[in-house]
């Protein structure tokens, strides 16, 4: 199936920067933007997918399907289960969820995998593994090993986050580690939630890491007061940057920097789902602002950093999947700041893009007839 879709500029791109919350690094008006039309074809079918890593030189990429299945997809469309993954703990936003291939990936075939662990006393958290992919027949997951968990596990099944990026020299693992709908421990520097963290790539905290002499917990912090992160990535320069839901209100992008605070719950540019306001960033400069902030909200997926050459202008800009705006968000950096260049629309909630070798990008689309989609200018 191919739909022929027009990427056109958002309107809102030009509304947020005269109406929305006064906080720096707010989008000014946004440039012009030529319109791309975009064929869209739907390669393959899965059951609430959450996450993507496409495989090097063999045109084919591992799913995760929230209910706990790690699936292997080829580019034309055939789609096999994956032996040996965690057992995980379904439920609200919680199940299987990020899946990345290690930076040596190429000799030790080792990928990263993250799901929702059930603790005791009807509580769970994050935890992140690490194991070998064997392909051919059947493939298979082995040696798999829990490197970290969330700590303190604690009751209910939402933000998790539990997002990987690796450092562009791939010494280091950046996770993102949710609030968990418990907000307070987002500023407790005691426990991982509501963090970003630095981590070696066997789990335990990375050397020089900011709250490194508290021991424990805190020396894996590197960032904090953080709400809920879905989509982790280093921008062409080397800077680490997250997208976070905020809350009614207040979606966030942030240029994560060590040891900053980042405000939630004591500020955010949103409020609180029962209509209690929350104080803006403008009220507390010892918290870090975002660099944008939408209201209303884009409810992000994961986001990348567009390196490719197939989409003319893109190279350099985030592309973000769009649960809520249900289609693609391209968003242009200037310094410390960022604004918003255009929406392409998909007429589904995305949670996931990924860029393929061809400069292509890879979709997945949301729920349980979620579909893997690439997405081209017309012809390409």
């Amino acid at each position: 199936m191919t739909r022929k879709l027009l990427g056109a500029l958002s309107p809102f791109a030009l509304f947020a920067a005269s109406c929305s919350p006064s906080v720096a690094g707010d989008s000014p008006p946004a440039a012009a933007a030529s319109a791309v039309e975009l064929e869209v074809k739907q390669v393959a079918s899965f059951n609430e997918p959450w996450a993507m890593a496409i495989l090097p030189g063999v045109n084919a990429a591992l799913v995760t399907e929230k209910s706990g299945k790690l699936k292997l997809v080829n580019a034309n469309g055939s789609v096999v289960e994956v032996a040996g993954g965690p057992q995980v703990d379904y439920g609200g936003q919680g199940g299987f969820g990020d899946v990345v291939l290690a930076p040596d990936f190429a000799q030790s075939g080792h990928v990263y995998l993250t799901w929702a662990e059930a603790g005791q006393n009807d509580t769970r958290g994050a935890a992140l593994g690490r194991a070998k992919l064997v392909m051919g027949g059947q493939p298979r997951l082995e040696g798999l090993e829990v490197l970290w968990r969330q700590a303190p596990k604690v009751t209910g099944r939402g933000h998790y986050s539990h997002r990987i990026a690796f450092s562009p020299d791939g010494k280091y693992l950046f996770l993102a580690s949710g609030d968990r709908q418990k907000m307070d421990p987002a500023q407790d520097l005691t426990g991982n939630l509501g963090k970003v963290l630095r981590l070696n790539l066997d789990g335990t905290a990375a050397a020089g890491n900011p709250f490194a002499a508290q021991g424990g917990v805190s020396a894996e912090i590197w960032s904090y007061g953080h709400h809920n992160i879905l989509g982790m990535a280093f921008d062409p320069q080397g800077r680490l940057w997250d997208l976070e839901h905020g809350p009614a209100g207040g979606d966030e992008l942030n240029l994560v920097q060590p040891g900053k605070n980042y405000g939630w719950p004591v500020v955010s540019e949103g409020d609180h789902y029962d209509g209690k306001v929350i104080p803006p960033h403008s009220t507390r400069p010892d918290m870090a602002p975002p660099a944008l902030a939408w209201t209303p909200v884009i409810a992000p997926g994961n986001f990348i950093f567009y390196r490719g050459d197939l989409f003319s202008g893109w190279k350099g800009q985030a592309v973000i999947a769009g649960l809520g705006s249900q289609g693609l968000v391209r968003v242009a950096l200037h310094g410390d700041m960022a604004h918003e260049v255009a929406r392409h629309p998909l007429g589904s909630r995305v949670r996931q893009v990924n860029e393929a070798a061809d400069g292509s990008l890879w979709v997945l689309t949301d729920r349980a007839d979620g579909k893997l989609l690439r997405v081209a200018p017309k012809g390409k």
